[in-house]
């Protein structure tokens, strides 16, 4: 896929720089299937090398739902001085300012947040859901709005301004492309900056109509066909070609 490819070789030639990659797509605990946009991310990792790329599976985490401190009555509060987490193991920059930290001693978004500081390059792989960005993804944007705040209301230094963003998205048959349009405008008023090799979406049809189940089954074939991966999918491939026979 071209851009896959693209994407690749941007990673490839930053060699220089520390790679993250979130993957925010699920499966049941008991299912050994990766996401199809999970397996991209395993792929480009194998490829690019574990020792400046780091994947952390965001489904995997306890991450409690976003409080909404942007619109109290009392104004946006959202990543005020005193929603900073007490924490030097959870938070070793002093930097994370989030009240649903503060206030859930199990959250787990620090492992994240950390994550992106210590990033240069971020990239979100998620699926669509009704047309827009799967539920994690859209969680884990809402919880990382007081990095947002800080410079735009707050009036401190935006922590983001060097770091470059990227969306990965795979859907089946809507609207992905507007929502990976819509999601990289969003990560822009977070702050980073958004090259346009690192997000693309891929959907197997273009018929927001088209649900039947036989479609379902063969967009995983042409997925396969599309990214040609050989290594990450071998096993993949092996349980769709069993579950195919017994059809």
């Amino acid at each position: 896929m071209d851009k896959l490819k693209r994407l690749y070789n941007y990673l490839k030639k930053n060699n220089k720089k520390k790679i993250l990659f979130l993957t925010t797509s699920n499966r049941w605990g008991g299912d050994k299937e990766l996401p199809k946009s999970s397996i991209i991310a395993e792929e480009l990792m194998k490829k690019l090398g574990g020792d400046r790329c780091q994947i952390i599976n965001v489904a995997k985490l306890k991450i409690f739902p976003c409080e909404g401190n942007v619109s109290t009555k009392r104004g946006n509060t959202c990543g005020l001085k005193d929603a900073k987490l007490n924490d030097k193991e959870k938070n070793p920059t002093g930097q994370i300012r989030c009240w649903a930290s503060l206030n859930n001693k199990s959250d787990e978004m620090y492992k994240v947040a950390n994550a992106i500081f210590d990033a240069d390059i971020v990239i979100f792989f998620g699926s669509i859901r009704w047309g827009k960005m799967n539920a994690i993804y859209t969680s884990l944007i809402e919880r990382l709005t007081w990095l947002e705040n800080r410079h735009t209301t707050l009036g401190e230094t935006n922590l983001l301004k060097d770091k470059e963003v990227g969306i990965i998205a795979v859907g089946h048959n809507w609207n992905g492309e507007e929502s990976v349009k819509l999601e990289k405008q969003v990560l822009s008023f977070f702050g980073f900056k958004t090259p346009t090799q690192l997000s693309f979406n891929w959907q197997y049809l273009k018929n927001a109509n088209d649900e039947t189940k036989d479609g379902y089954v063969a967009e995983f074939g042409e997925f396969l066909k599309d990214f040609s991966f050989v290594e990450t999918l071998q096993e993949s491939v092996i349980r769709f070609t069993d579950w195919m026979r017994l059809r």
